[in-house]
Formats: C-alpha cells, structure tokens, sequence
C-alpha cells in the first residue's frame, strides 16, 4: 500500500472508528486535513460559527448516540475557544475526541503565529491528552484516544497534530486493539461486596435509589428498573440521569437536589439505604455535606474508583460498570426475594405519598396574564411526549423547570450541562444531536440569556438542515441569577437585568431560520404544534413573567430536608409594591 499523509491517516482512522459526522472550523494549520476531508464522502464534515460550539455539538452527539463525538479546531484562539467544551464534558463524563491543529514540530515553544500551549491548557479538563511528533505514531495515537474517551469513566481526549505531522507520510497500519499500560478499567464488581449490598437491601425498610449520570453512559436503564421493581425502592435520579429511569414511572419521584422533587429530597433525607449508581454525590445533591443522610447506609456502585467516598462515607464501595454490577446484584437478589417487598415497605411508601400530596409540583396559570415558564414547558412535554423526543437545555431556572415538568421516558434523550453549568450550551448540543438523528424531533428549552452565547450556530442549523426547535423562555433577565438576587440580596439586581435583547423573531429570520413568538397562555398550544410542524430550525420567542422563582430550593448550604417551597413574604411584598425596573422590563415584553 502506497504511503499516506498524516491527513489521509487522519481520515482513514475515522472510517476504521465508525465516525460518520464531525463538528469542525478550519485555520492554517489544519488545512492540509480539511482538504483532504472535502475530497471524501464517508465523513460528513459540520462547518460551526465558533469552535466552543463545535466541542458542544460533540458533546450533543455523543449524549444522544452513547458514541465518542468528535470536533476539529485549529491552533491558537480554535484550541482557547474549545476549553469550555472540554472542561463540559470532563465535569459529566462525556465520551468525545477533539482534534486540535498545532504549530509545525521545529516551531513549538517559539511564539509562532497562533501558537498556544494545547496540552497545558487541556490538561487540566481533559481525561488524556497527545502531542503527535512523529506521522509513524498518529494512526496509534488515534486509535488509544478514542478507546480512552469511551472506556472505564468516558471522558474528553485531545490530540494535537503539528502542521507538519498532517502533511508527513507513513504507511497506514491501524490496530485492531490497544492495550495501555496502568490503565485497566475495572468492570465486574467484588462478588462480595455485591452480596453485602443485597443483604443490605433486603434488611433496609426505608431504602432508596439514588441514580447518576453513570447509568446512561453505561446501558443499565433496562437493569436499574429491573432493580427498583423487584425491590420495588423508589428511585430518585439526578440531573444528569433523567430519563434513565421513566419520569412516569410509579416508582420515580423525579430529580433531587437544590431544585429536585419534594419528595425526592426527603426520601434521601429520612431514608435508612441509600444505592447510589453512577453517581458522584455532588453538592448539588448532598447540600450540608455533615447532615447528609444521617440515618442511613450508603451503597455506592461507580467505575471511577476515585468519585468514592471523595465527598460522603460510604459503607458498601463497589467498583465496577454499573450494567455489570447491577446485573449481577439482580441476579443475587432474585434468589432472594421472597413475598410481596411493596407490602414489606407499605409505611415507606405511606409516608413518600404523603409527603407527594404535601407538596407536588405546581404552579397556577391565570389566562389573562403572562406566560408562566412551567406552564410552556409542561404543554411542550404533553404535546410531544409521544414522539419521544431528544430535549436540550441551556443552564439556569428554565433548566430546572424542563427537568422538572418534562418526565423523559427514555435514555439518552436528555441533553444538559450538569457539572460545569455552561450557559450557551443547549443550542448547539441540540444540533449536535440532530446531525446523529436526522429524523428525531430535537427540541432545546433555553434562556434568552443562554441563547445568545451561541446564536451564531443558526447559520449552523440553515446550511446543514439540522430543524432544531428552541423554545426561549424570555424573561429579560439572567433568571437564576435574578432568583438569587431576590432572596439572598434584598432584590439588587446587579448586572442580572437584560435592558437590551434581540428581536429573535427577526434573528432567526435574518439567518434564514424560522421565528415565532408565543404571546399569551391561549396562543401556546397552537404555537407549539405550529412550530413542529416547520421543516427548519425554528426559535420561538415565549416572553413570560419575569419574576417567577424556581422552586422548591435548598439554600447554597442547607440540608435536603430545608427546602424553601415559596417565596416569602418579604418578597413577595416587594414585588407587590414595585422594584426599580420592573415596570419598564415588563412593559418592554408585553409590547415586544
């Protein structure tokens, strides 16, 4: 066989991979690939507007496909561009490689032109990361980058490739395996730690199963629920695990944490066994640290030794890939099951309805006035629950309301920024998730703050047919950050007030998109459908009211069981009696 460039190995690697699409924008130093990209066809190349676009739309492909995504940037402000994406995905454990353009080999080190030190800035972010010196070594190096960012805990990889390396020849042998040493994921848990833990379950009245973002990267949807069922535990699943386990299922009391379920957060609390599985006890969900769970055991089931007992004691640490553990804890189980375990747990399950009833979520949608941000959101879920479809989110209250009110029946159909809480993030996602199924509708639940760190992918969306629906929930306002304001700083909306915002009906027009714009409660429904039925990306303009508050909360601090349900009479009072910019901003979306 005739010897290769560096970029025709490139290319050849991604076939021999399975990659069918790349999120890329090219600069000099990647030139050489790009050409050579543009004269094949298996690769589809996705051109995006900005390079932290391109490394969410990886991250989009691969939440939805459960396969590596893959971007291509350039060296210099490409590599800069990209650190958020990496520094994304690293923080929820997203499978993705990203292939940055360097600097030719003799000039590294020397200040060149759009020369950045691509390894120390990705180092901190990313899971490995590659240097590519020698064109002998690149067809290796891609091959170990991918099975690195997909095995044991999946997470970003970076190669770097030196302009000469693309352009240097080599004979092309790509291996059919990699074994690298010190590093050997470990799969199937201890037998007798599994065995502990099923003691534990079968003595524990007041159990509870906490699921993480872990059982979607895994496959152990289908093994989970077989657990809860013949346990028949109530589950509660974090941000990062929704849809792992069915919102509508009798067994599931939604998401828990800062802005989880009611129950959900008491259940933990008040709960005598905890199962965590690929999850990572993060602060979000843990809240005071000292009182978390104070009556209760704590299994932990994860791949990632190090996310053990790195926040929370736990007393049953089992290592290993939660599909394989749980499926061997099912099988201990089920020789040990005996009778009916709902009736064993009736007084549980008495007292989760209870407090259900207490405290479900809620909200009261009076048709004469603004939007409420629940009510859309709830009336987008029911009027295409039945077409199963992918939802992507920016960060922020709109975030919480999606996870709240859209009860996802499937994996891999959620799309968010959990750890890292990246703003600009749910667009782009979207239509990395839409590339990977063009015929899925793809929906994105945004902010008209987050939204406009990334509306220049609309040029993105147009010119590579991705029909993406995004639905702004348009409050003038960094709504969170407002939130906040409103409770813990007396209503000083320092920097939070959005006093200049696009007309996105017009944006999405001027980029040969589609706009629409929801005014009143009576117009939601026919807006939604009238959206879907659109066969292009299309941005709808929902202005709702500015001032409703996402709850329940635990304060920044509290316990699971501190939740503030409502927003207090101080504050109400002082929206009732005027704040200082609330007349004009709702004024200027009521006449938008």
């Amino acid at each position: 066989m005739a010897q290769l460039t560096g970029a025709e190995i490139f290319v050849e690697a991604l076939k021999r991979e399975g990659v069918k699409t790349i999120f890329a924008l090219p600069g000099g130093v990647v030139l050489k690939i790009f050409d050579v990209l543009h004269q094949q066809c298996d690769v589809e190349v996705i051109l995006t507007r900005h390079e932290q676009a391109a490394g969410h739309m990886a991250e989009g492909y691969a939440k939805a496909t459960g396969k590596p995504g893959v971007c291509l940037i350039t060296s210099g402000p490409g590599m800069t561009n990209v650190i958020t994406a990496l520094a994304d995905a690293y923080m929820d454990s997203v499978p993705m490689v990203c292939f940055s353009g360097q600097v030719p080999t003799a000039m590294i080190g020397n200040d060149a032109f759009q020369e950045a030190d691509n390894i120390g800035l990705s180092r901190p972010c990313t899971k490995y990361n590659f240097l590519v010196k020698d064109v002998n070594d690149l067809a290796q190096t891609i091959k170990e980058a991918f099975y690195i960012a997909s095995t044991g805990r999946p997470g970003p990889v970076l190669v770097d490739i030196p302009k000469d390396i693309s352009m240097d020849k080599a004979d092309f042998k790509y291996p059919d395996s990699v074994s690298i040493r010190g590093y050997n994921p470990t799969y199937e848990g201890s037998k007798w730690k599994i065995k502990q833990a099923a003691d534990a379950i079968m003595k524990s009245r007041r159990p509870i199963l906490y699921i993480g973002g872990g059982v979607q990267l895994s496959g152990a949807s289908q093994e989970v629920r077989e657990l809860a069922e013949m346990t028949q535990i109530p589950v509660d699943s974090t941000l990062m695990a929704l849809g792992a386990f069915p919102g509508g299922h009798p067994l599931s009391l939604g998401m828990l944490g800062m802005h989880g379920t009611y129950v959900a957060n008491m259940a933990m609390h008040y709960s005598d066994l905890v199962i965590a599985i690929g999850a990572r006890f993060d602060d979000r969900v843990t809240g005071k640290v000292s009182e978390f769970c104070p009556n209760a055991k704590i299994i932990h089931i994860d791949i990632d030794p190090t996310s053990i007992r790195k926040n929370i004691h736990v007393d049953i640490p089992i290592v290993g890939d939660c599909k394989r553990v749980v499926q061997e804890l099912n099988n201990v189980l089920r020789a040990t099951v005996n009778g009916d375990q709902k009736e064993l747990r009736k007084p549980w399950w008495d007292q989760l309805n209870e407090w259900k009833a207490e405290h479900p979520l809620s909200y009261q949608q009076d048709p004469d006035q603004l939007i409420k941000p629940q009510y859309l959101i709830d009336r987008v879920f029911q009027l295409t629950r039945d077409r199963d479809p992918i939802v992507s989110t920016d960060v922020g209250q709109h975030q919480m309301w999606s996870a709240q009110y859209f009860q996802l029946a499937n994996p891999n159909t959620w799309l968010t920024s959990g750890g890292l809480g990246t703003m600009g993030f749910g667009f782009p996602a979207a239509l990395g998730a839409q590339a990977a199924f063009r015929d899925r509708l793809v929906l994105c639940i945004a902010g008209d703050g987050s939204v406009q760190m990334n509306t220049q992918e609309l040029a993105t969306a147009v010119v590579s047919n991705l029909p993406v629906k995004v639905f702004i929930i348009n409050n003038r306002f960094h709504g969170m950050v407002r939130q906040w304001q409103d409770l813990f700083y007396e209503g000083r909306y320092a920097s939070s007030y959005l006093d200049q915002t696009p007309d996105f009906v017009k944006l999405a027009e001027a980029y040969g998109a589609a706009g629409l714009r929801i005014k009143t409660p009576n117009e939601v429904d026919d807006g939604i459908r009238e959206a879907i039925a659109i066969d292009k990306p299309v941005f709808i303009d929902v202005p709702v009211d500015q001032f409703e508050n996402c709850y329940p909360m635990i304060p920044a601090g509290g316990c699971n069981h501190e939740m503030i349900l409502e927003d207090p009479p101080e504050l109400r009072k002082r929206q009732t009696t005027g704040v200082k910019g609330k007349k004009e901003s709702t004024d200027t979306i009521l006449t938008a």
